[in-house]
């Protein structure tokens, strides 16, 4: 009797937790989660998503997005917060510091714990996208300055960037962001209102000077040279001549010998090949300036100053070298001129020169050297040539430069640089900063890793 009810004890007792077991809710899982982009990314501000997925044996306590600017953010980061019970989400990240570089997930955390979704990362703009962009007064000295923390730019980069210009024989250094100057510094005895020379970098002036004369109906870039100056201004047979356009001057490829020195008198124009054919850096663009003195009947120097350097309120002045004429002017007025490059021919609320022309003239003007296009150099090409050879190098003229760049590039290191999509524009002049250059040189790469340390 005793074994029967001892049988009987273990049998319910087995029966009883059995039936508690199977009663028991089962453990709770994590849910699944998704990190969409980054969508309408300002200065400040960006807006993420997520996904949740596989949700059903645990309520959602909290979900959203957290970020930082190291890899594989979580919770303990910044981060948004939702409660509200949904499966497609979307939140603004704001308070974020203008043009850096950030890591997001989304989370979901129920009774099981916290889950991350993939990674995703976006950079914030510079500016503000709500920004007007800044032109100096014409009749001024003053000129509006944006900070770098403002910017959100490294302010421990500055120092290295200022000695390695002083190092290098700079004279003068300008940052300009949307139209406002970021960094402005003077070395060695040079100051505001010291004037240098542009060299090479002044071929724009005669460039965007030529534009200006097309858009008023006084010139065609695409007429032959022959038809402003007359015939025998080279010593190349008169068919031959004949074929060199004005955009043949403006896009180095006259066909004319690059190697009888910097003279451009007739006889120093010595045929080498047919236009169009050759591409070879060559002071023969000089020659821009006299076909639109004709055209204009005007002098080089006036209609230049009526029409380019007074509208946008330059100083300096055209000095003869020999057979050429070389721009000097104070480092603001050069910054003027990039200015005006970056907003495609425009000052303030004036079309100086017409977009359409400065977009040509800022993009690649011919199959020969895809780094060059109207008397501006081009960065971010698949393949360039460089003064004093016919070698063509693959690749990027500067790696370290933006794609978009495009650049005025003087002998012995003048410099203009111009970044589109960092409304950016950067200018330099001195002394050479090692040798003696043509424009091109090695001081560029090394200069723009360091600017590149400022803000990246």
């Amino acid at each position: 009797m005793f074994l029967k009810l001892k049988y009987f004890l273990i049998v319910a007792l087995f029966l009883l937790f059995a039936c508690s077991k199977e009663e028991t809710p089962n453990e709770f899982s994590l849910p699944e989660i998704t990190t969409n982009l980054a969508t309408s990314i300002t200065n400040t501000q960006a807006n993420i998503g997520g996904i949740i997925t596989n949700k059903e044996n645990s309520a959602i306590l909290n979900y959203g997005i957290c970020w930082n600017i190291s890899p594989n953010p979580t919770i303990e980061n910044t981060k948004t917060s939702n409660t509200a019970n949904v499966t497609t989400f979307e939140n603004t990240l704001q308070d974020l510091l203008p043009n850096t570089f950030y890591y997001a997930r989304a989370y979901a955390t129920n009774q099981a714990g916290t889950v991350y979704g993939n990674e995703v990362s976006f950079t914030t703009l510079m500016i503000s996208p709500n920004e007007l962009m800044y032109f100096p007064p014409n009749d001024s000295n003053s000129w509006e300055t944006k900070s770098l923390q403002n910017l959100g730019w490294n302010v421990a980069a500055v120092s290295p960037l200022l000695d390695f210009l002083q190092l290098k024989n700079t004279k003068s250094f300008i940052i300009l962001v949307n139209g406002r100057i970021v960094l402005e510094n003077y070395f060695n005895g040079h100051s505001a209102d010291s004037p240098w020379y542009w060299a090479s970098a002044g071929k724009t002036l005669t460039a965007t000077t030529t534009g200006i004369t097309e858009q008023e109906g006084l010139l065609n870039t695409n007429n032959k040279v022959s038809d402003y100056l007359g015939t025998g201004w080279t010593s190349a047979a008169l068919n031959k001549e004949n074929l060199i356009t004005c955009k043949s001057l403006l896009t180095m490829t006259s066909g004319l010998d690059d190697t009888t020195g910097d003279g451009v008198s007739a006889a120093n124009l010595i045929y080498k090949a047919d236009a169009g054919t050759r591409w070879a850096y060559h002071n023969v663009y000089v020659k821009l300036q006299d076909v639109v003195a004709a055209a204009s009947n005007s002098t080089w120097i006036n209609y230049f100053n009526l029409k380019l350097k007074n509208p946008i309120g330059m100083n300096g002045t055209w000095i003869p070298n020999n057979d050429l004429s070389v721009y000097w002017s104070n480092s603001r007025s050069m910054a003027r001129f990039g200015l005006l490059a970056l907003n495609k021919g425009k000052w303030k609320e004036t079309q100086i020169a017409n977009q359409n022309y400065f977009e040509l003239a800022t993009t690649t003007s011919q199959n020969l050297n895809l780094g060059y296009g109207y008397l501006w150099w081009l960065n971010g090409k698949s393949s360039y040539r460089l003064p004093q050879t016919q070698i063509q190098f693959n690749g990027s003229i500067l790696p370290n430069g933006s794609n978009d760049m495009f650049m005025a590039l003087g002998k012995n290191d003048q410099k203009i640089y111009v970044i589109l999509s960092k409304k950016m524009v950067v200018i330099r002049l001195g002394e050479a900063a090692d040798t003696d250059t043509f424009g091109l040189s090695d001081f560029d790469n090394q200069l723009w890793l360091k600017i590149n340390a400022l803000y990246q």
